[in-house]
């Protein structure tokens, strides 16, 4: 199972994150992936709900903040676009698939096969040793790194 040797429980107390390479199997990488393939190819978000995602926090009270897509996301499978791939109108500059920057807040709750790798007797085991007793999952969150929307012109990205 999943146990922290001593010196990575010690890395996670102080860096507040433990990067575990290796952690899900190849198999287990493949099926989250094929599944955000087909969660994407059934995307359907309709004009007023596309929300560009930043991280900014003025530009979050701008955007997310003044919306209820965001703000009633946390059990619900939604999606964020990155910042430049809608127009004027909200269509889509680039194709919809690599415009994505995070899928979120509710996989682990409505994804049977994110709701089982995140239920997972090795996922149990690793918060057991970080010493947890009794965990919730607040969210999920599969974020894309597309190259595509980080060679976007500056003109078509917003201020």
């Amino acid at each position: 199972m999943a146990c922290l040797s001593p010196s990575q429980l010690k890395k996670f107390q102080e860096d507040g994150f433990l990067l575990l390479e290796g952690f899900f199997t190849a198999d287990e990488c493949v099926a989250m992936q094929q599944r955000i393939g087909e969660i994407v190819a059934e995307m359907d978000v309709p004009l007023h709900c596309r929300t560009e995602f930043s991280t900014q926090e003025d530009e979050q009270l701008q955007t997310q903040g003044k919306t209820d897509y965001f703000l009633s996301s946390g059990d619900k499978i939604r999606f964020f676009f990155e910042k430049g791939v809608f127009d004027e109108k909200g269509n889509f500059l680039v194709p919809p698939e690599k415009s994505i920057n995070k899928i979120g807040h509710a996989l682990h709750a409505h994804d049977p096969v994110f709701r089982s790798i995140t239920h997972s007797p090795k996922v149990q085991a690793l918060v057991r040793s970080l010493g947890l007793q009794m965990p919730v999952v607040v969210q999920s969150m599969y974020i894309f790194k597309s190259p595509l929307t980080r060679m976007l012109p500056s003109s078509t990205r917003s201020p």
